[in-house]
């Protein structure tokens, strides 16, 4: 990443975007930090959230953050001529269940090449517990420039 390329990235946009996405707002989830090839998404538990075992947040919630944070963690680092192209592969190991008002999600980039991206997702309860973690890899298409 170029120190220009930073620069052109606006949080508070990006976070105004991905809060008005329907799907996120569906499921109450929030944008607290982005920069690139990092986001850290979190989720305030309320009544509406669908739970699992013994009240716990249910666990596609949990898959959904992994796929989420993800998107956040790529698109803050948008490279010229790579197009996306969607979710290759997502696996998710449940480590314990999520409890607590706050579960977040922090993606980090591992690898990221011209067409695939590695990305690993850890989610945390309110008190900091690991309670899942997920790896991504994420496909683009590549656009040559013209001429």
């Amino acid at each position: 990443m170029t120190e220009s390329s930073m620069v052109d990235f606006d949080f508070e946009a990006y976070r105004e975007h991905f809060e008005s996405d329907a799907y996120n707002r569906m499921l109450g989830i929030k944008l607290e930090s982005c920069s690139p090839g990092h986001s850290r998404i979190y989720l305030e538990k309320t009544a509406d959230t669908p739970q699992g075992i013994g009240g716990s947040v249910h666990g596609g919630v949990l898959a959904s953050m992994v796929d989420i944070a993800m998107i956040a963690a790529i698109f803050s680092d948008r490279r010229p001529g790579q197009i996306p192209a969607g979710t290759a592969d997502l696996g998710i190991s449940y480590l314990r269940q999520a409890h607590g008002d706050r579960i977040t999600a922090e993606a980090r980039v591992v690898k990221r090449g011209r067409q695939l991206a590695n990305i690993e997702v850890d989610i945390t309860d309110s008190g900091g517990t690991l309670c899942a973690k997920g790896r991504v890899l994420y496909a683009f298409r590549m656009v040559e420039p013209a001429g």
